[in-house]
């Protein structure tokens, strides 16, 4: 059995500008926690015998972490394309629309859509990349959106469609 994994297909490279400023501020944060982790680390390193040292096993670990996060954000932020304008025709959806839609039993939900580095479906935003927001896109008021999930369809409907 081989542990070999087809890479992951490639994500959007658009951000809302709110989302970059974001990501450019949690990079900085990162580079301040990273020298607390550096430091942390040569103290515990420097009691000597590392193999049983559970304060330095845990500094390394999350010095990795931290190392993994920036290394990913120094490649993926000279990449993005920021969005600032909103789209000619805002009656559609589009890149950064806030849409609100109403479901078959009734109920209302909003969703904004996003950059897959900035997607957070408990605050509202959903990737441009999902089912969902692939759904949604060039589609206008009052249209009627089907989205099939495995062996499921719902059916909503585009109440209304917002650009910040």
């Amino acid at each position: 059995m081989s542990r070999w994994r087809p890479p992951p297909p490639k994500s959007s490279p658009y951000v809302t500008a709110k989302g970059f400023a974001a990501l450019q501020e949690e990079l900085r944060r990162l580079w301040g926690r990273r020298n607390d982790v550096v430091r942390h680390l040569a103290a515990a390193a420097a009691e000597g015998d590392r193999s049983e040292n559970a304060e330095y096993i845990y500094r390394k670990k999350e010095l990795r972490e931290i190392d993994r996060r920036i290394g990913y954000l120094q490649r993926r932020l000279p990449t993005l394309k920021v969005v600032t304008q909103a789209p000619a025709d805002p009656d559609r959806v589009y890149f950064g629309a806030t849409v609100a839609l109403e479901a078959e039993d009734g109920t209302l939900s909003a969703y904004r859509i996003v950059g897959p580095d900035e997607a957070g479906p408990e605050h509202g935003r959903i990737s441009v990349d999902s089912p969902m927001a692939r759904a949604l896109l060039k589609r206008a008021i009052d249209e009627e959106v089907l989205l099939r999930t495995g062996a499921t369809t719902s059916r909503y409907v585009i109440v209304d469609i917002r650009y910040e």
